[in-house]
């Protein structure tokens, strides 16, 4: 159920964007949903891609700094309020959300949102709990 996901840090000039991603494309390497956020000196680029292992060693062998963070991919009813009720069952488990990006499916009529959590594996049982749907890492890599 945990979702490996690639951040790398970026310094915030013209084309290093631009450089990360045209790596991840000559390794053939797919991206499945991204976040970009930035200060007026640095950026840290989050991917979700279909094969990690290679896209992490295509931005070391470039000279990207790399790590590597286990996040979980929820379904959310892609409908009003259908976040709210997800956050809702997180925060009466005392979870606390450290972020979150989202990416619809139209495959599905769900949403799907990446949290990161400081405790991971409290979250899945939460959300389970809940009776939430958490996504297994091959059904993100491959939507």
């Amino acid at each position: 159920m945990k979702v490996r996901q690639i951040s790398v840090f970026l310094e915030n000039r013209s084309g290093r964007l631009a450089s990360v991603l045209k790596e991840i494309g000559r390794a053939g390497v797919n991206i499945r949903a991204l976040s970009l956020a930035d200060t007026s000196d640095f950026g840290i680029l989050r991917l979700i891609v279909d094969d990690v292992d290679k896209g992490v060693q295509a931005l070391k062998s470039t000279g990207h700094t790399v790590s590597l963070t286990e996040v979980l991919a929820v379904e959310v009813p892609d409908r009003p309020g259908g976040l709210a009720g997800i956050l809702d069952a997180l925060s009466a488990a005392g979870l606390n959300v450290e972020y979150m990006y989202a990416f619809v499916c139209r495959a599905t009529d769900k949403a799907v949102v990446v949290f990161r959590f400081e405790d991971v594996d409290a979250a899945i049982a939460a959300l389970k709990k809940a009776g939430i749907s958490v996504l297994p890492a091959e059904t993100v890599y491959s939507l």
